[in-house]
């Protein structure tokens, strides 16, 4: 049966040690002006001004996963919860909700056939412009760059027990259970490549 597609980011699936996730995020403050888009799903980095920005696909180490914003908007001066964060906001008061747990495993789409044979491998991410309708990332596991490198962001835990995208014999669309690998809170480790 064909996976369902769709790219959505990593969303929280449970704890490495087998636990539930249990709904744990953290604040961490935006930059007034950040000019850059942020989705809930997105990868975010810290950055020397003490807030969070966007990670791009060779950015290591992330603090975590993008899961919301509240600011207050300059226009209306309403408080204002979203999903994402638009870009160029300027408030003083931006603070992203953000899963920076170093232990969390997260599902995400696989852009190409992912089989057994890639699981422990450690991966870098295709990003993609969010939905600015549901605020949900596109950020997806990109399959070809499977290495060994522990500078690599992902590394692959498991396959999605989700009936609907745990085809590895698609084309794509195979969720896959990660974990941040190279994480502001624990060294990467090497995978198997």
């Amino acid at each position: 049966m064909a996976n369902d597609t769709g790219n959505f980011g990593l969303r929280a699936a449970r704890q490495l040690d087998g636990t539930p996730y249990n709904g744990a995020q953290n604040r961490y403050r935006i930059l007034k002006n950040y000019g850059t888009a942020v989705f809930q799903g997105d990868l975010v980095k810290t950055a020397a001004d003490g807030t969070i920005q966007l990670a791009g696909i060779t950015d290591n180490p992330v603090v975590g996963v993008f899961n919301g914003v509240f600011y207050t908007d300059p226009t209306s001066q309403k408080p204002t919860f979203k999903n994402y964060y638009p870009g160029s906001i300027s408030a003083n008061d931006i603070m992203a909700q953000v899963i920076d747990g170093p232990d969390v495993v997260y599902e995400i789409n696989s852009d190409a056939t992912f089989t057994v044979s890639h699981l422990f491998a450690n991966y870098k991410i295709n990003a993609g412009t969010g939905d600015t309708l549901s605020g949900q990332s596109r950020e997806s596991l990109d399959v070809a760059t499977a290495d060994s490198s522990s500078t690599f962001v992902l590394k692959a835990v498991d396959i999605s027990q989700d009936p609907n995208n745990s085809d590895i014999t698609a084309a794509s669309g195979v969720n896959v259970l990660v974990v941040i690998n190279n994480h502001s809170y624990k060294s990467g480790t090497t995978g198997q490549s």
